[in-house]
């Protein structure tokens, strides 16, 4: 149970939530827009949901009409969607989208995003600016461990190979960005590998009991924040880029133009990883509602009012 009174997201106190959520512009003020309803769709977890329905109340505080289908699905069900038009918008992920469009992504964000863009433009979709905020495979130790041995980066762990026991997915030893990468990129000998879960409650608990010293979780994981987890650097490029971005057909785009574009994109500039790690806190954690942590953040960012 929450127990304080306020708290700080994006460098802005924010108080009493029903106050903010009340303040959420509904585009009154500016006016509706004269154009289609904007249909906006999302993955089917809990992350990419909120962030649809941040892209919802940015767009609505601005006098869009908008639709909601979040939690559509998996990509082979809402990328077609998008495609066909029973979707308009939805969040994605740079180096996953251009892997299932059949494009090869790199740790670069700025080629990820071009490949990505030259990719879905025949089926006549854009992404427009990519956030800050990116949510790929990572891997966390406990402060107890980054101050013990003076951890900061991935590179940080050779100085330590034969004695720390890596916890991950069972599938962690095939795959290139993860066991496989560790010890061609990084040249990392681990002591053991322990399969656990995908960065869940069974790796948390491995970690806070010293039962792993490193354990694989997405970059954006509401546990890091929860547990004060500290995120090692991916100073070799192991993982692709995995930047959030607004995919959105062009006849959206052109039926309202630089305007539409704009609200977007002022948006995933304030978007970081740590902003969406803590925002994914708010919900996974603490069980608040997505809808008035979406408005907390919009107002604390100066989107709405």
């Amino acid at each position: 149970m929450r127990t304080h009174a306020r708290r700080t997201i994006a460098g802005a106190t924010i108080v009493a939530f029903a106050l903010i959520a009340a303040a959420c512009g509904s585009g009154d003020d500016g006016g509706a827009k004269e154009g289609p309803t904007i249909t906006i769709g999302s993955a089917g977890f809990s992350e990419a949901a909120l962030v649809g329905e941040i892209y919802a109340q940015a767009l609505e505080a601005d006098g869009y009409q908008v639709e909601r289908k979040l939690n559509t699905g998996t990509r082979e069900i809402y990328a077609p969607a998008l495609e066909s038009g029973e979707l308009d918008l939805i969040p994605e992920y740079t180096g996953s989208a251009l892997t299932f469009l059949g494009g090869t992504p790199t740790p670069d964000s700025d080629e990820t995003y071009a490949a990505l863009q030259v990719a879905w433009e025949p089926m006549g979709i854009e992404v427009l600016d990519y956030a800050p905020a990116q949510d790929k495979n990572g891997f966390v130790v406990t402060q107890a461990t980054a101050d013990e041995l003076g951890l900061e980066k991935v590179s940080d762990l050779a100085a330590y190979n034969g004695t720390l026991i890596l916890g991950g997915p069972p599938e962690c030893p095939e795959r290139e960005f993860c066991l496989k990468g560790l010890e061609s990129v990084y040249g990392l000998d681990f002591a053991e590998f322990r399969p656990l879960d995908a960065g869940g409650p069974i790796t948390v608990a491995a970690l806070q009991g010293d039962e792993i010293q490193v354990g694989t979780m997405f970059t954006s994981s509401a546990s890091i924040y929860a547990n004060g987890f500290v995120l090692l650097e991916d100073d070799k490029g192991l993982q692709p880029a995995e930047n959030l971005v607004p995919a959105v057909r062009s006849e959206i785009i052109e039926a309202y133009g630089d305007d539409f574009k704009g609200v977007l994109n002022t948006v995933s500039a304030k978007l970081t990883t740590a902003e969406l790690t803590s925002l994914n806190k708010f919900v996974e954690v603490d069980g608040e509602d997505p809808e008035a942590v979406a408005a907390e953040w919009l107002k604390a960012i100066g989107v709405t009012e």
